[in-house]
Order: structure tokens, then C-alpha cells, then sequence
């Protein structure tokens, strides 16, 4: 190549796929880590896969006036790879949500910039949990060997299928708010139990300020309840991720 030298043109080639997914990915893409440390990451995870990676993109260095459209189909397909990851991540929020519904503490608001606006506490807790269990337990490393993968999936100065791209985005769209709802079910039953036995109490002694006693009861054994499952609901999470980077991440 006249332009750029071979091994520096391919190091731009793959820092436009896998920079673009770790802008999108849980725990590296937090806006509580420096812009400067994320761009490090991604010039690290380039550097460390150049090797196994360089290969896949030698067929497509043919000339320099092609670099321009690989790099912008490269970002394309790397921004697309993480949005899928972060929509099922998302279920971790969903589920604080429903939750905070649940035992009267949707009103707690805090702002959660993974979301781009404020959540409530156990959503932004649940969310932030979530990547550390995720961290913990290794899913951390399907995400990066998705990236690996997708080299043979998506080869290199292809376009990326929108098509196809755009399905999966809807069926783990569907995913994630089913994993979210299965998350929070036992609080959901004990939402409706109590809302039950609230009912009944105030039908029995009308004269009772039902709310002012129940609302911080609620919030006790709901917080109670919540507090004996939230193992169980972080570790169905990442078992989840884990299949979906295992099993289902295929278009």
C-alpha cells in the first residue's frame, strides 16, 4: 500500500470493530470510566488480538482507496455486535424496575447514565450488579470471543447484513424483556399477594389509614425479600448472557 503501511492499516481495520463494540459493552462502556481509558481499552483488546486477528484482514487491503469504506462497515458491524449485547444487558434494569414497582420504591430515582436519563435505585443497583456478577463469573470472556468469531461470521470489507442485524436486535429485544420479567416473578407474586392482603384489610377497617401503615410495611418485606433472591436473580442473569453469547448469538 502507498498510504499507510500494511500492519498500520490493518491495526485502524480492526481497532473500527472491536473500539466500536467496547463503546457498547457492559462495564467497559460505563460513563463513570474516562473517555481516555476507554479508547486505552480498545487500543489494548486490538493489540492483543492483532496477531490472531491480522490474517482476516489482509484479503481486503488491496488498495488504499478502499480503507475508508472497510473502517466505516467495520464500525457499523461493531456498533451493531454491541447494541445486541447491551439490549439483553438491559434486562438487568428492566428487572430493578419492575421490581422497585413492586415494593413501592418506583419514586427513588437516581440518574443512571447507561440509560441516558434517571432510574429507579434498584434498577441502577440491579444494573450495576449485574456487570459485576457478569465480570466475576467470565461471561466477560464470550463477549470478547464473540468478537473473535464474528471475523469468520462477518469477514472483513463486507457490509454488514442490516437486514438480518435488525431481526436479531427485534428477537432479543423480545429476549431480554422476558428474561427481565422472569427476574423480578417472585416479586411480582409478592406485589400481588400483598396488594391483596391490602385490599382485604381496608375492607375489613375502612377506618384504618391503610397507606400510612402498609406503604412503609411494603417496603420492609419487599426490600426483605428482595434481599434473600438477589443472588439468585444475578446468577439466572449471567447464566442467561452466557447462553445467549453461547448459543444464541447467530443470525
Amino acid at each position: 500500500m502507498a498510504g499507510l503501511p500494511f500492519d498500520a492499516a490493518a491495526f485502524l481495520i480492526l481497532f473500527a470493530r472491536i473500539g466500536a463494540v467496547l463503546m457498547l459493552l457492559p462495564a467497559f462502556s460505563e460513563d463513570a470510566i474516562p473517555g481516555r481509558v476507554r479508547l486505552l481499552f480498545g487500543l489494548g483488546f486490538t493489540a492483543g488480538l492483532f496477531g490472531l486477528l491480522g490474517g482476516q484482514v489482509a484479503p481486503a487491503l488491496r488498495s488504499d482507496t478502499a480503507l475508508p469504506g472497510i473502517v466505516l462497515s467495520e464500525l457499523l458491524v461493531g456498533i451493531a455486535m454491541g447494541m445486541i449485547v447491551r439490549i439483553l444487558f438491559n434486562a438487568a434494569s428492566m428487572a430493578g424496575a419492575i421490581i422497585s414497582l413492586q415494593v413501592g420504591l418506583s419514586s427513588a430515582l437516581v440518574m443512571d447514565p447507561a440509560l441516558g436519563g434517571q432510574a429507579s435505585v434498584l434498577a441502577r443497583f440491579i444494573g450495576i450488579a449485574a456487570a459485576v456478577v457478569c465480570l466475576t463469573t467470565g461471561v466477560h470472556h464470550l463477549w470478547i470471543a464473540a468478537m473473535v468469531q464474528s471475523y469468520a461470521l462477518f469477514p472483513v470489507g463486507g457490509l454488514p447484513p442490516a437486514a438480518d442485524f435488525a431481526r436479531l436486535a427485534v428477537e432479543t429485544t423480545g429476549h431480554a424483556m422476558g428474561l427481565a420479567v422472569s427476574m423480578a416473578a417472585p416479586l411480582i407474586v409478592y406485589g400481588i399477594l400483598f396488594n391483596v392482603a391490602l385490599g382485604l384489610a381496608v375492607r375489613m377497617a375502612p377506618q384504618i389509614q391503610a397507606f400510612f401503615i402498609m406503604q412503609p410495611l411494603n417496603i420492609l418485606l419487599g426490600m426483605s425479600l428482595f434481599a434473600v433472591l438477589i443472588g439468585g436473580i444475578l446468577t439466572a442473569f449471567a447464566n442467561a448472557m452466557a447462553n445467549f453469547m453461547q448459543n444464541g448469538w447467530s443470525l
